[in-house]
């Protein structure tokens, strides 16, 4: 076989193998969150239920999911299991920095915010009809290494 002749079936070989590849994800939710978990069923007290944490981490989101954005970790920063009631569920960052908000929801999508939040700056993601389950939550900041100081709350009632 000439070598002219190789190149195309080796080309074709490593297309095969990368279609092939597994894709990454940034985000791990198998692994356990950095800043603990909570069960929390509908109608729980407290209201809001709060998580001082550190935003940020060194993974870009946008580079698994384009719709999001920011600099997380790769495990969650907070696993909440939820059994829904017949309020909706908000989840919301309180930080003096730009924070965004990537929740894995109990359906296996992923939710986004940038600043839906109540000062602007904040995120915020109201689920209307929340399912039962596993919420793994990450809060990231737009820039790698950075890691400020930020409340995660988890509401029936309120965004903060």
């Amino acid at each position: 076989m000439s070598v002219s002749s190789s190149i195309p079936a080796l080309a074709a070989a490593m297309g095969l193998a990368l279609a092939l590849a597994p894709v990454a994800s940034a985000q791990d939710y198998s692994q356990n969150p950095n800043y603990g978990s909570a069960n929390l069923s509908g109608g729980f007290t407290p209201d809001p239920y709060r998580v001082s944490l550190r935003a940020g981490g060194s993974i870009d989101v946008s580079q698994s999911i384009s719709r999001c954005r920011g600099y997380i970790t790769n495990a969650p920063d907070f696993r909440l299991s939820f059994s829904a009631g017949s309020l909706p569920l908000i989840i919301s960052v309180a930080s003096s920095a730009d924070t965004t908000l990537v929740i894995n929801g109990p359906d296996g999508n992923f939710y986004c915010d940038d600043d839906g939040g109540v000062n602007g700056s904040n995120p915020s993601v109201r689920f209307n009809s929340p399912g039962s389950g596993q919420y793994d939550i990450w809060v990231g900041t737009y820039s790698p290494g950075s890691n400020p100081s930020a409340t995660l709350h988890i509401s029936e009632v309120s965004s903060q």
